[in-house]
């Protein structure tokens, strides 16, 4: 019987459970980073345009003037002149410049055509556009404002009938 208890207690002893010392590991994670100064430039759509087709609120937006004639009827948001061979339509698109992190007082916002147009005339505020070069603009935009550039197209009264127009106008903002 001795053996009998004893091998109770033995059993009853492994039973228990035991526990083991809490392991643990620690360990220093350094963080470093380094602030640049940067700036952001999107369209959008202005209240007296046309409205973006695409990309409003982004820094690669479309704009549709749709069919355009020297006379007759034209969208909303669109104005046209005419001269005694051509005629313009234009409509304004925002232009917002914002900045971050920069001391920058302003920037300089220009404009240059993604491809030569050896018919067609370009103009971006008022100012000529072509691809041989990047046109200022603007030498002093104030950020955090949409700013209304006119966008417009001059077509020639010797373009054919469903002639299909299409160019990019490619714009950089420099802060100053």
């Amino acid at each position: 019987m001795k053996k009998l208890v004893l091998l109770i207690i033995a059993a009853a002893v492994l039973m228990i459970p035991t526990f083991a010392a809490a392991q643990t590991a620690t360990g220093t994670l350094t963080v470093t980073a380094t602030v640049n100064s940067s700036i952001s430039l999107v369209f959008n759509n202005d209240v007296a345009g046309v409205a973006l087709s695409a990309g409003a609120g982004t820094n690669t937006a479309t704009l549709n003037f749709g069919n355009v004639s020297a006379f007759g009827a034209v969208a909303a948001g669109i104005t046209r002149t005419t001269t005694a061979t051509t005629f313009t339509v234009s409509t304004p698109v925002d232009v917002l410049v914002t900045k971050a992190n920069s001391a920058s007082a302003n920037y300089t916002l220009k404009a240059q055509l993604g491809a030569a147009d050896a018919v067609n005339t370009w103009q971006v505020g008022g100012t000529t556009v072509t691809n041989a070069a990047q046109a200022t603009i603007t030498a002093t935009g104030a950020y955090g404002s949409n700013v209304a550039e006119a966008i417009a197209l001059t077509v020639p009264f010797t373009t054919a009938n469903a002639t299909a127009i299409s160019n990019t106008i490619n714009f950089t903002a420099t802060a100053n």
